[in-house]
């Protein structure tokens, strides 16, 4: 053994010397801890503390666009900070859910959504990069919106449902229908429509609701199954004729034009195509802040002149808890998988 003359200086002890090698440690794992209680603190309680942006899958005045500007304002004023519509169309919204899936869940991108967005595109699209339930977290819906059976008096003269059915089975490949896309609530509808009733029309698929119905007036097409609000315009001034609302009650709007359901024809019995726009955040996004998003939605939606004017337009406001709108979304899905399969639909 060696004996150094330093050694009766040396006091080893093994608590300080730990001490003093955890101390940093512990400082830093301290203030980590510290930063993460201050930034959930943040998240939880001070958001929003930027604009919020609603990614919009549609074209500027489509029909969807046209109730995520109602509520635009109001949102902003409940939120205390600006609402900005970003338009990513394309791809029957496709491309703005994927954004959104892949966006950071803080609160400030979120999605505009649709029953076809969030619904039936995953039983129409093989190759999905986003799963449209897991990759999104449901936070409000806004309303359901009622389609309505819209035809070109010019191109195909029918005034009743029964009349139009007859005029097509009797001309099997002949008339057009046109859609807002492929996938789109608007082009499920009427092929549910076909499906039940086993008519032979040939889709033409549009990149939006203003094209859409401007196809139809032009006598491009005969007939869509649009959103009330989009083709009332054109009702109004004569340019089309109403057969049948798609939803299982009359809609305020246009209460002279029947449902489908109540036809009587075989195949329309318990028909219902209606569809929802609601608001979706990345999966991951904080309890609180999607539980501050709703309330704020709610506060809006509960305001009178905002509820008069979408049921004003044939539309019917939602009010739900996320928890409650997460299950419209998975039953949403189940329900047009279906329709896919009765039709034959999917999109490569």
């Amino acid at each position: 053994m060696i004996h150094s003359p330093f050694t009766h200086h040396l006091r080893f002890s093994p608590s300080s010397f730990f001490a003093r090698r955890l101390r940093p440690a512990l400082l830093l794992a301290g203030a980590a801890l510290g930063a993460a209680a201050s930034s959930a603190a943040f998240a939880q309680g001070d958001w929003p503390q930027q604009p919020v942006t609603l990614i919009m899958g549609f074209p500027a005045g489509s029909g969807v666009d046209v109730v995520a500007r109602a509520i635009q304002e109001p949102l902003a004023r409940q939120l205390g900070k600006p609402v900005i519509i970003d338009y990513k169309s394309g791809a029957a919204g496709n491309i703005a859910s994927e954004y959104v899936a892949h966006a950071k869940p803080d609160g400030y991108a979120l999605s505009f959504g649709t029953a076809a967005t969030h619904g039936s595109n995953a039983a129409l699209y093989k190759k999905l990069p986003f799963d449209v339930e897991a990759d999104f977290v449901p936070v409000a819906p806004v309303l359901d919106v009622s389609n309505v059976l819209t035809i070109n008096p010019d191109v195909i003269n029918a005034r009743t449902l029964k009349e139009f059915v007859d005029l097509v089975k009797a001309n099997p490949g002949k008339y057009n229908y046109a859609s807002t896309g492929n996938g789109a609530g608007t082009h499920m509808a009427f092929a549910e429509f076909n499906s039940r009733l086993g008519l032979n029309m040939v889709h033409v698929p549009y990149k939006g609701g203003p094209e859409a119905i401007t196809s139809v007036v032009r006598g491009e097409t005969c007939c869509i199954m649009n959103q009330v609000q989009t083709v009332l315009p054109h009702y109004k001034a004569g340019k089309v004729r109403l057969l049948g609302v798609t939803t299982a009650a009359p809609v305020a709007a246009v209460k002279e034009v029947p449902t489908i359901a109540s036809s009587g024809l075989p195949g329309t019995k318990g028909f219902d195509s209606s569809i929802w726009f609601g608001i979706f955040a990345p999966k991951g996004t904080d309890a609180q802040i999607v539980d501050k998003l709703n309330a704020a939605v709610k506060a809006v939606l509960e305001q009178p002149e905002i509820r008069e004017r979408f049921e004003s337009q044939g539309n019917t406001v939602r009010i739900e808890s996320p928890a409650q709108f997460r299950k419209t979304v998975h039953d949403n899905r189940v329900k047009w998988a279906e329709v896919a399969r009765a039709a034959n639909i999917s999109i490569d």
